[in-house]
């Protein structure tokens, strides 16, 4: 059984406008809406990157700097290391880390067609240190693309959060089948009453916790018995929770 331990700050503390405007925003978007955000879901993030190409999100270089396990699970300093990008989109993790660890290999998938080839047409991509592949990872079988068992970090970088909740098990049973025994999965996502999620108008709630976007993309906002479900979904020893604030 997984122990939990949290690190850095405590969750916001809501003020009391922040508060009251939760418990009014208690309406969720009809059924009919909810089902036609499912069933576009990967077109809605499609036409995400088709109207922000490359320029959205920035690139990452916090990542080494608070994933320690990125070094720590090498034995020693120049081991290859192998990983996995679940939810690449258009590569502002992935080159990074590419430039950053010459001894890396990482595979990468992206739920959008777009985002992916936004990925290959970067002049950083080199198939000899990388395999991007288009992939719904509620469904598709990561082991077409990915051999079992061998990769050494799984990364979730702001990705499960975009799934409904009732689906992000079968995320984890699929990248499961591909983590070697004993290996890490890096997660960092938005957590309970995160900014965004106060930004949110009327109309915008599809359940506890889990929001749609006027671009129809959605966001689910993470509790710390939710993370803790994930540590015990891949029987962790010891699951860690970094709360980082935000303005």
């Amino acid at each position: 059984m997984a122990s939990l331990q949290r690190k850095g700050l405590q969750a916001r503390i809501l003020s009391s406008e922040e508060q009251e405007k939760l418990k009014r925003d208690q309406a969720l978007v009809s059924d009919f809406k909810q089902q036609k955000l499912e069933k576009e879901a990967q077109k809605n993030w499609d036409l995400f990157y088709k109207r922000n190409s490359t320029n959205f999100f920035k690139d990452r270089h916090w990542t080494t700097r608070e994933f320690e396990e990125l070094k720590s699970c090498r034995e020693f300093e120049d081991e290859k290391l192998t990983i996995l990008e679940a939810g690449c989109g258009v590569g502002n993790c992935l080159f990074p880390l590419l430039e950053e660890d010459l001894n890396i290999f990482a595979y990468a998938c992206d739920f959008s067609p777009r985002a992916v080839e936004y990925v290959k047409q970067n002049p950083l991509y080199d198939t000899e240190r990388c395999k991007v592949f288009q992939c719904d990872l509620t469904k598709d079988d990561l082991l077409e693309h990915v051999p079992p068992e061998s990769v050494d970090v799984v990364m979730l970088i702001f990705v499960l959060s975009a799934v409904h909740p009732d689906k992000m098990h079968l995320v984890l049973q699929n990248i499961y089948q591909v983590l070697k025994p004993g290996k890490s999965v890096l997660f960092r996502d938005y957590g309970l009453y995160d900014h965004a999620m106060l930004r949110f108008k009327a109309g915008s709630k599809l359940g506890e916790n889990f929001y749609a976007r006027q671009d129809g993309t959605r966001s689910y906002f993470f509790t710390d018995g939710k993370v803790n479900g994930i540590c015990f979904y891949f029987c962790l020893l010891a699951c860690i929770i970094t709360v980082v604030l935000v303005g």
